[in-house]
């Protein structure tokens, strides 16, 4: 009588494959939970990111910084549009006047004769203001000719000094070691320059206002331009 034997190949892959199958396939879910996670998150991340990027910059196109940057990139391109906009040359012309007046005698004798408002919104003055404002800027700001606005926008934070008390905001702009004073005012969602202080545009502007003295000025001339000349900064 033949006795039946039972083997038992522990070699065969077989006989433990069906014990290891849940491990690896409980493994490949574990593996598969934490990709989601990650990948949930890094999409939060990112969503974040992008969203307050988008608030922020919202925020900062209602800033006078933002409207100095259009400023820059208008007088780059010779949008005189939307330079106008910005500049309010007739307050910047009357505040030059102002300027002159503070720094020269003379310009008590110029007063008692001359209508100065009417003078500082002739075309002449604020054809000379507009167009040297301009070249000003342009001169400046050379670096930013042909950049991206985003560019400008983001690097103005860098060189412009600016304090804002409510509506109103005081900028001092520091380029190629030559500072500019800007005064501006809100309006709406945008700002307007209403004042500028600036030397050479300070002269450049006297100049103008001294061509269009009556003819019969010629003593208050000579001496307006003696007094200009021998100003330290305002004159050169």
């Amino acid at each position: 009588m033949k006795r039946n034997r039972i083997v038992i190949k522990f070699d065969d892959p077989s006989s433990v494959s069906g014990r290891g199958a849940p491990r690896q396939r409980s493994s490949r879910r574990g593996i598969g939970r934490v990709l989601a996670v990650i990948a949930i998150l890094l999409v939060l991340i990112v969503g974040g990111v992008a969203a307050g990027g988008y608030f922020w910059w919202r925020h900062y196109q209602s800033s006078p910084a933002y409207t100095l940057a259009v400023l820059v990139d208008a007088t780059h391109r010779n949008d005189n549009e939307t330079i106008d906009r910005i500049l309010d040359t007739d307050k910047i012309a009357a505040d030059f006047v102002s300027q002159i007046r503070a720094r020269v005698p003379a310009a008590s004798l110029w007063a008692s004769q001359v209508d100065l408002a009417k003078m500082s919104s002739s075309a002449k003055v604020k054809e000379t203001l507009h167009d040297q404002l301009v070249k000003e800027l342009q001169r400046l700001t050379e670096v930013a000719a042909g950049k991206p606005f985003v560019v400008i926008a983001l690097a103005v934070p860098r060189f412009a000094d600016i304090k804002q008390e409510g509506n109103t905001a005081h900028a001092t702009v520091t380029l190629r070691e030559e500072q500019i004073q800007l005064t501006m005012v809100a309006e709406g969602e945008r700002w307007r320059i209403t004042a500028v202080k600036d030397d050479k545009l300070a002269t450049m502007i006297a100049q103008a206002m001294i061509a269009n003295l009556p003819s019969n000025g010629g003593r208050i001339q000579d001496e307006l331009q003696r007094q200009l000349n021998n100003l330290p900064n305002l004159g050169r």
